[in-house]
């Protein structure tokens, strides 16, 4: 996994898109099932935003004003 991060960690392309990868080696739980009803009020809320191609597998969870933690 390392040597996948390591090429395309700093890339780019022609026509100026930037890439940055790191190697995260945190230990996270596997088969956590979130509850569809969960899932589904994420959507409603605005949290999750579900990509146009496989969007049962790829979205993104936008981050909410409570999620920041308050750095004054």
């Amino acid at each position: 996994m390392a040597v996948e991060v390591l090429a395309v960690g700093h890339g780019g392309t022609r026509t100026g898109l930037t890439i940055h990868a790191e190697l995260d080696k945190a230990a996270y739980l596997t088969g956590v099932k979130i509850p569809d009803h969960q899932m589904t009020a994420l959507e409603a809320d605005g949290i999750l935003t579900r990509h146009d191609w496989r969007g049962e597998w790829n979205y993104t969870l936008n981050p909410t004003p409570h999620d920041t933690p308050d750095t004054s």
